[in-house]
């Protein structure tokens, strides 16, 4: 029994997966956070840009 408990302690097949399951959540999270915060910067630029185009073109109607 002890054999098999030791045999089973210095196997490291099941690591290796175990491993990438924690690096491809820690970059799929990474990605989202950074996505999320193109995606806000992007929505308030382009709101910005609209609003100086609708006064440009408020301008040009004068």
């Amino acid at each position: 029994m002890f054999k098999l408990l030791g045999r089973f302690a210095k196997t490291e097949d099941g690591a290796v997966t175990v491993d990438w399951v924690v690096i491809t959540a820690g970059i799929v999270l990474l990605a989202s956070l950074v996505g999320n915060g193109i995606h806000d910067e992007t929505v308030d630029l382009g709101e910005r840009v609209g609003t100086q185009v609708a006064e440009m073109k408020a301008k040009d109607w004068e």
